[in-house]
């Protein structure tokens, strides 16, 4: 008697498909709606990160990004030829820049702020405010999770 043939996973339903699929429809959806600033998607990304995250150096912020420094790097230079960034020397280490925000920056995060809130409203349209607190919740476990696991110190 012959077993039965595995079934072919439900991609649809992939937890790791999903993440993916959605974040690649946001980034589309939210880069529609801000188009008119006249920023690239990796421009805004960096922009985002900064603001999030003022002070990196380069190398912290590459990683982060999970980019290359040499790509990471000209698009600093773009960003800081247009005012966006400055780089500083670390206070400790002269050889280390640290980039940070201007002013420039916060009209921009501003409008990005609400364009994206708009598009989390519209991605999450019939899931009530207690869904999405609880979504929020599971996927901060899971970034912590693999975070924990990514510096070894996973149970």
């Amino acid at each position: 008697m012959k077993s039965p043939a595995p079934s072919a996973p439900d991609f649809e339903r992939s937890l790791g498909f999903l993440l993916h699929d959605v974040a690649r429809l946001l980034r589309r959806a939210f880069d529609r709606r801000v188009k008119h600033i006249g920023l690239t998607r990796s421009q805004w990304f960096v922009l985002a990160h900064i603001h999030r995250s003022d002070g990196q150096t380069q190398t912290a912020l590459a990683e982060e990004l999970d980019m290359e420094r040499a790509p990471l790097g000209k698009l600093i230079d773009r960003l800081e030829e247009s005012g966006w960034l400055d780089r500083r020397p670390d206070p400790v280490d002269r050889r280390v820049k640290r980039i940070f925000k201007t002013a420039k920056i916060a009209p921009i995060m501003a409008a990005m702020t609400s364009v994206s809130e708009s598009v989390y409203d519209d991605v999450l349209n019939g899931v009530s405010a207690e869904q999405r607190e609880k979504f929020i919740d599971m996927l901060v476990l899971a970034k912590g999770n693999l975070l924990s696991q990514e510096t070894g110190n996973a149970d």
